[in-house]
């Protein structure tokens, strides 16, 4: 190693040294070190961690879903599923399960009121029949089955009924079929009595496909929010929706 600095680091460090004279500052400050940057102390700053994986643009996948402009008691209800373990994501759960409600419902309204443009049509190979036997089932469920219409409680546009009951609307195939699977399985559990898990078990692979896809082909309108009403009662009693 070298026990003396090289010419050219030097003169740098000379011209450093002029600059700081010429500008009135004491030779020190051209030598120390910028402060640290200070973080503004927002909500919209502290839930980056959240967009980091929720995009603010809300690409949406597989795996993070769309959650902007879903009612804030749907989100609400979410958090709380994740942090007290009906929900299962390792990095969901880390995240949240030492925040209050209070704070949750703070993050809650926060994306409720975000409402970036809806995403375009997703390609699909199903077959018309395929098409058309989602459609059904969403539009007008099947007696036979015991599964009602998705629009019975999702509401007419499908763009959710506040405040705890989402839009389906922007969401991946992928996702939705994840989803019914995780509640075939039990990975995904909401509070009792647990209406899409009875819906999810009497649905065949075939109709959840058929679903999904359907779903797929369908955008939401620029202006789409939330219903603000949905017709009661209810085809089925869910535990986080208010009766």
């Amino acid at each position: 190693m070298h026990m003396f600095s090289s010419p050219a680091r030097g003169r740098a460090r000379y011209a450093v040294l002029l600059f700081a004279l010429a500008a009135g500052l004491p030779a020190f400050a051209a030598a120390a070190p910028a402060a640290p940057a200070v973080l503004p102390d927002s909500l919209a700053q502290r839930i980056m961690a959240c967009t980091a994986c929720h995009a603010s643009k809300e690409r949406s996948d597989a795996f993070f879903p769309r959650i902007s402009g879903k009612p804030a008691g749907y989100l609400y209800n979410q958090l709380l599923n994740f942090r007290d373990g009906r929900r299962q994501y390792p990095l969901m759960t880390y995240m949240i399960e030492h925040m209050p409600d209070a704070y949750l419902r703070e993050i809650a309204q926060y994306f409720s009121e975000q409402h970036p443009p809806a995403p375009p049509a997703q390609p699909s190979n199903a077959t018309a029949a395929m098409l058309e036997r989602g459609r059904s089932l969403v539009t007008l469920g099947d007696p036979a089955k015991k599964v009602p219409a998705c629009i019975a409680c999702h509401g007419e546009q499908l763009t959710g009924v506040a405040p705890a009951i989402p839009g389906l609307l922007g969401l991946p195939r992928d996702y939705v079929n994840a989803q019914f699977g995780a509640w075939k399985n039990h990975a995904r559990r909401a509070q009792a009595p647990d209406c899409m898990s009875e819906v999810a078990n009497r649905l065949s692979d075939a109709d959840i496909a058929a679903v999904s896809s359907w779903l797929g082909t369908q955008v939401a309108a620029a202006d789409a929010r939330p219903a603000t009403a949905v017709k009661l009662p209810l085809p089925l009693r869910c535990g986080g929706v208010p009766q």
